[in-house]
């Protein structure tokens, strides 16, 4: 219950009754989760479409976000939940024009990457580079056991801690994701830290560059302006501090997907092709391409964004062709 005495209806106070065998809860849950896909999707998406062309038209902004990273809107074809069932009957109703494909490339753990070639991570950048499973290779050196023994649940729990460490994540935050005590989340981000002590330092330095400059830097040493960093209130500043460290690794992600698309639309135009990129979503670019295109397109698009930028470790780009967005 609230501070007032009134029930809560908090989600996460849901999902906790609906977990002890509430059915009333799992059924609110759901009539949100179905509403929001509703009056978000297929009751918008609809309005949106473009009496003159018979398409949807998204506004991309290059300047609306801290990290560089392009913002969608009207609609916002960026957070289309890829995750559930319905929401990739969403993105299914995304069609490619006639005697066309859809060709969708997205980067393989970009950020992960970036982070290896940014903190100077030997063990990272050499996984990456060999091409093994990077989740099995971090549980194995974080929990000290041989690869082979790694099961899938401690895989999942390294995956976890791989992607939270990028966005800064406390030990409380962990805890909650993996639903775990927060002091086992704190032995793990611990052990993590002494595994690679390169993340250590890099999330230290880069904290410490916004402390004194008010910003920190991209790759391609584009600026992002950390404006709260100082702020006397605790729980302001360490939100400033985690963007402070997800920044650089974001925004880089973010310039390197933007040098891939300029090198994409020269290449396309060198050729004379009819192929175009129609989306950006983040790591993953769509191109629609005619079907005689769709051979030479991927090839292309596959090349350009894993030559985009070189880091210390290879760009790597997987690449599906369908009828619909998938």
């Amino acid at each position: 219950s609230k501070k007032t005495g009134a029930f809560s209806t908090n989600s996460s106070v849901l999902e906790e009754l609906a977990e002890e065998g509430n059915e009333i809860a799992q059924k609110v849950l759901d009539f949100r989760k179905f509403s929001k896909l509703k009056s978000t999707y297929t009751d918008a998406l609809p309005k949106e479409i473009n009496p003159k062309t018979n398409r949807i038209h998204s506004n991309f902004s290059s300047t609306s976000t801290i990290t560089g990273r392009f913002s969608s809107n009207n609609p916002n074809l960026q957070n289309i939940p890829i995750k559930s069932l319905e929401g990739r009957k969403i993105r299914e109703s995304f069609i490619a024009a006639k005697d066309h494909l859809l060709i969708s490339a997205d980067y393989s753990q970009i950020e992960l990457r970036v982070i290896a070639h940014v903190a100077k991570i030997p063990n990272l950048v050499e996984a990456f580079k060999s091409g093994k499973d990077i989740h099995r290779i971090t549980a194995s050196q974080v929990f000290h056991i041989p690869e082979a023994q790694v099961t899938d649940e401690i895989r999942s729990k390294a995956k976890a801690i791989n992607f939270g460490i990028i966005y800064g994540i406390s030990a409380f935050g962990l805890a909650r994701q993996l639903d775990i005590p927060k002091q086992e989340a704190a032995i793990y981000i611990k052990s993590y830290l002494e595994a690679y002590p390169g993340i250590d330092s890099y999330m230290k330095n880069y904290i410490e560059l916004a402390r004194q400059n008010g910003f920190v830097e991209t790759l391609s040493g584009r600026k992002c302006f950390i404006r709260e960093i100082n702020n006397k209130n605790p729980m302001i500043r360490q939100e400033a501090e985690r963007l402070a460290i997800n920044a650089p690794i974001q925004g880089s992600a973010a310039d390197i997907v933007k040098m891939a698309m300029i090198r994409l639309d020269k290449k396309f135009s060198e050729l004379n092709l009819r192929s175009r990129i129609i989306m950006q979503i983040h790591d993953e670019l769509v191109v629609e391409a005619p079907l005689d295109e769709v051979e030479i397109a991927s090839k292309i698009l596959q090349k350009e964004m894993e030559d985009a930028f070189i880091l210390d470790t290879p760009l790597r780009v997987d690449i599906s062709v369908d009828q619909c967005w998938k």
